[in-house]
């Protein structure tokens, strides 16, 4: 696969145009951190409100992965990601124009939910990769689409250096003349294009291959009794971090009087909405109207133990990037900006670490052993962290850091590699909800990061507690995870008598496909 993968034809243009799909919306997604401290110095916005207008950029994504899910295992990527890159635009667009504080807010409430695009491609490259390909295939898609993140944070400003001669230029306070309005609305349009170029550029699936649709997209199909009280179980971390964003916003005086207890009972509502719609989707379980043989049959507990996985190593490297250069800052003294380049550096492994973390999923024979054993590193990595102090020799710090971020991507690289073998019919529901599980584990840390101590002490507990996590759930991964499968198959389970992967077909007939 690493020599044809620059080809451009077939599967291979599949995953670049996916990937490069997923990279612009997380372009978009990630496009105020560059701008924060203009924004707060042009409209007089106190550290409490930059921080809420932070908070509404990732606050609806939890439930938009769940959704965006639905809509994928229904309608397929190709509409899916599509309508999704072009109707980031409409916030893009929408937080550039504001002129206050609520606009900005509502703006980046309706942004957040770009964040979802994510779970779009994993079933897109499912679709086209065999499964002993598949980890490397979702590990590209997942890093070097990632990676968008870190091309905000190193470009952007000067996108809006460069868009200073349009009108709506602001002279920051250290001298810079930026149009961060403009620069913002760019990435929005950008992305918008982009979405038309993939709805013609793409399929859903290979040349005689069906896309497998659930039996109905409102909520996910579980095969057991046992098996349902289980998804509503794994269902209340999903609105209890939403009822925790709710919590922050009304401490930072964002939610006030009867506005909170509000917005409790609606996630209260929207949680019983779901469990009703699970329910319609699996209640002939109960009436015994439907019955699933043996080889129809998934245990929900292996979608379970990914949504654990997701919460330690993508949950982890969202709380980590977000106190890493501080981190750095205040214990090695360090200048902001000398911080922020090291810090980076932990963002910047994604473009190796997790497609080589699928990659060794898919070469180790084991995938559950591989989700196992890189838990362990990444759990043993934040261990080793805690101790780092000032005494420390700053190269050795970062070159721990770096390895650490390693174990944490590749452990990203393999949840993916695992999570399209789950359920072949309801790949964008699974990748939905242990997405969405991972933005659980961003907000739960970053919420007791936010309670601990400041300065070495608080740092020394935090990485401590993500380093106990990544123990535990490696343990619970080694003794309770399964094998997928057809783990190492040459087709997805069923497909065999369907058309062969573009890869494989003659030249004329694969040629159709560019």
């Amino acid at each position: 696969m690493l020599g044809e993968m620059w080809s451009l034809r077939g599967r291979y243009k599949i995953l670049h145009m996916t990937w490069f799909a997923f990279f612009l919306s997380f372009v978009v997604w990630f496009n105020l951190a560059p701008f924060a401290t203009a924004i707060q110095s042009e409209f007089g916005l106190e550290a409490g409100q930059i921080r809420t207008i932070a908070i509404c950029n990732v606050a609806l994504t939890v439930p938009a992965r769940v959704i965006i899910g639905m809509l994928l295992d229904r309608f397929g990527p190709k509409v899916t990601y599509s309508l999704l890159l072009i109707y980031a635009a409409v916030p893009c667009i929408a937080f550039a124009a504001a002129q206050n504080f609520g606009q900005l807010v509502a703006a980046r409430l309706a942004l957040s939910i770009v964040g979802a695009g994510f779970v779009i491609g994993i079933r897109m490259v499912a679709e086209w990769f065999p499964p002993k390909e598949i980890g490397l295939a979702e590990g590209i898609y997942g890093g070097w689409g990632n990676f968008g993140s870190a091309f905000s944070a190193f470009t952007l400003v000067a996108v809006g250096g460069f868009l200073a001669f349009l009108p709506g230029a602001f002279q920051v306070p250290d001298g810079i003349l930026l149009n961060w309005r403009a620069a913002i609305a760019f990435t929005g349009i950008i992305a918008a294009l982009y979405g038309c170029l993939y709805y013609f550029s793409v399929e859903d699936t290979p040349p005689g291959k069906p896309y497998q649709r659930p039996h109905s997209a409102r909520g996910i199909e579980v095969t057991t009794k046992r098996d349902f009280w289980f998804l509503m179980l794994m269902n209340v971390p999903l609105i209890g971090i939403l009822m925790v964003l709710a919590w922050r916003l009304n401490k930072i005086g964002f939610l006030t009087g009867a506005a909170y207890p509000i917005v409790l009972l609606a996630l209260i509502g929207l949680y019983l909405y779901q469990a009703y719609n699970c329910w319609t989707v699996n209640k002939e379980l109960f009436t015994e109207n439907r019955r699933y043989t043996p080889e129809d049959r998934y245990p929900f507990s292996q979608v379970a133990l990914l949504e654990l996985t997701y919460i330690a190593n993508f949950g982890s490297e969202l709380a980590v990037v977000s106190m890493l250069p501080a981190f750095f800052e205040l214990t090695f003294g360090l200048p902001k900006a000398q911080a922020g380049m090291i810090a980076a550096s932990y963002a910047f492994m994604n473009l190796v670490s997790r497609p080589g973390g699928g990659l060794i999923s898919d070469k180790m024979g084991s995938r559950k052993l591989t989700m196992s054993v890189l838990l362990m590193g990444m759990g043993i990595g934040y261990l080793m962290m805690s101790t780092v102090t000032g005494g420390w020799w700053l190269p050795i710090a970062v070159v721990l850091t770096m390895a650490c971020s390693f174990f944490v991507q590749a452990a990203e690289g393999s949840t993916f590699a695992m999570v399209p073998l789950v359920k072949r019919r309801i790949t964008g529901q699974v990748a939905g909800n242990v997405g969405a599980y991972g933005n659980v584990g961003a907000v739960a840390f970053l919420t007791t990061y936010s309670l601990l101590p400041e300065g070495v002490i608080g740092d020394r507990i935090f990485f401590q507690v993500l380093g106990v996590t990544g123990v535990v759930v490696s343990m619970l991964c080694f003794f309770f995870l399964r094998e997928p499968k057809g783990s190492f198959a040459e087709f997805h389970e069923g497909e065999e008598a369907y058309a062969p992967h573009p890869s494989a077909m003659p030249e004329d007939q694969s040629a159709r496909l560019m």
